[in-house]
């Protein structure tokens, strides 16, 4: 894509100007690209235009007939709109103004199914249709996310110096890359959003053993998860937990911010729409399911609520040494987290091989290395584990990172029995040590499952010292 002004034609076209397609227009603009916008909101065009992009080539249009006009043929539009629905309308809206080999970009949270229908339909009206992640929120949009796009190579290629430009950067290296052909690049960002719902639940459950188990201030914990994000915990999750600790409450000078928001976690349904798909392909991914899980609870307040005053645990008072156990808690963090990766990841290498994808996970890992929210220092063993070997099915398989977990499992362990005796639900750290134990077993209690299925349901099973199926009837011959 050869770059220029708006008036000979703008170089993209975005739809939706609220906080992620309004910064990533001006994004665009910091590197010399020109852009076209529109949204179905005419007054947020306004704004937009009047506040943001004075002295930018940035145009507006205010009907979708002015805003195609204003781009460049073959044109590229961007739509940074709500997923379902809302992206069906635009694109049923846009096709008619549009030639063959334009080309539309869905940088929304669309669910990959939809991408894959979507491309398919615009392929027959000779239109090219790509499926784009995009990750970092409102700064990353400014000031450099990290993209995922997929679907029809010839389309990457028409738009890839401008993504180029506009993403993150690490090392010298951009944090974008061609995930693959039909729904890759929204799939790739589904699993983010998923292991980004696992971490949050494990930062969360290390905060509330801390808080409610040993009795620490919002101080103590600001001092603890500063000193980790500078250590090998270092993430942007871990960098911005740190910072909400030490933010005052301005209603309320005595007390800080956390402290003020009521304990109900909001989605999207991304972290949902993966466990869904990890179960349809049977690739475990428990940590996930727990933290998907666990947000489901907590919007269950006043059940809750009301369940506190009925059901009661364990009164224990924690007696060891704090800090010791502080240490343990970040050890148990980091062992988690690499689980909770490790299942993304061995989510992508099986979607890739049941849809096609195609994906190259040391490019995977690379490119979240910056700009989006799971972004961490850990990332860059995970790059060199698929570098070594790119069919690697899970990464307790990779040596240097099983045996991370394997010196930290000790204190994993402890953890979680500490939680117990406590009454502190950590379901993220206890789905990590039971997939950790379940993973290192040669042997599981699978064939007590397989015969009770055989004989409820005569549903067969195998046998260790001869091939082929076998059919027990289990009443004949009870004494």
């Amino acid at each position: 894509m050869t770059h220029g002004g708006c008036a000979e034609g703008c170089d993209l076209g975005l739809i939706g100007v609220g906080v992620m397609g309004g910064n990533f227009v001006l994004n665009l603009s910091d590197h010399g690209y020109s852009a076209a916008v529109y949204d179905v909101t005419r007054e947020k065009t306004l704004e937009f235009m009047e506040k943001q992009a004075t002295g930018r080539d940035i145009r507006a249009g205010f009907s979708l007939g002015e805003f195609v006009g204003l781009l460049r043929k073959s044109r590229a539009i961007m739509l940074l709109v709500p997923a379902g629905a809302p992206v069906d309308a635009v694109i049923e809206d846009l096709v008619p103004l549009l030639d063959p080999g334009d080309l539309i970009i869905d940088s929304g949270n669309s669910h990959f199914t939809d991408t894959d229908r979507r491309e398919k339909s615009l392929e027959e009206r000779g239109l090219l249709f790509m499926g784009m992640g995009i990750s970092g929120g409102e700064q990353g949009a400014r000031y450099g996310p990290s993209l995922m796009p997929g679907g029809p190579g010839e389309g990457y290629e028409r738009v890839r110096p401008l993504l180029d430009a506009a993403a993150a950067r690490v090392n010298g290296e951009s944090c974008v890359a061609y995930m693959g052909k039909g729904s890759a690049g929204h799939y790739v960002k589904m699993v983010h959003n998923g292991i980004e719902y696992g971490l949050m639940q494990l930062i969360s459950e290390a905060y509330d053993l801390m808080k409610r188990g040993l009795g620490l201030s919002n101080d103590d914990l600001h001092a603890i998860y500063e000193r980790w994000s500078r250590a090998e915990l270092n993430g942007y999750l871990m960098e911005i937990t740190a910072h909400i600790f030490r933010r005052g409450d301005e209603r309320n000078a005595e007390r800080f911010l956390i402290d003020a928001i009521l304990d109900q976690a909001g989605q999207k349904g991304t972290g949902m729409w993966m466990t869904e798909d990890a179960m349809s392909l049977r690739v475990p991914t428990p940590n996930i399911d727990a933290a998907v899980m666990m947000r489901h609870l907590s919007g269950r307040l006043a059940e809750r609520r009301k369940a506190s005053e009925v059901l009661r645990g364990p009164e224990a008072c924690f007696r060891g040494d704090r800090d010791d156990f502080t240490g343990r808690i970040g050890n148990a963090l980091y062992a988690g987290m690499i689980m909770t990766y490790g299942q993304g990841m061995a989510l992508l290498q099986e979607a890739s091989r049941a849809y096609g994808y195609g994906l190259d996970l040391e490019v995977v890992a690379r490119i979240w290395r910056g700009g989006c929210i799971i972004r961490a220092t850990l990332l860059e063993d995970v790059r060199t584990a698929f570098r070594n070997r790119p069919e690697l099915p899970n990464l307790l398989l990779d040596p240097r990172l099983s045996g991370e977990i394997a010196e930290r499992q000790a204190d994993l362990r402890a953890v979680v029995r500490a939680a117990t005796e406590l009454g502190v639900p950590v379901p993220g750290m206890m789905a990590s040590l039971a997939y950790f134990d379940a993973c290192r077993s040669a042997w599981l209690p699978a064939n007590l499952i397989q015969a009770q299925r055989d004989y409820f349901g005569a549903h067969t099973y195998e046998r260790v010292d001869a091939e082929g199926v076998f059919h027990t009837h289990w009443s004949e011959g009870e004494g």
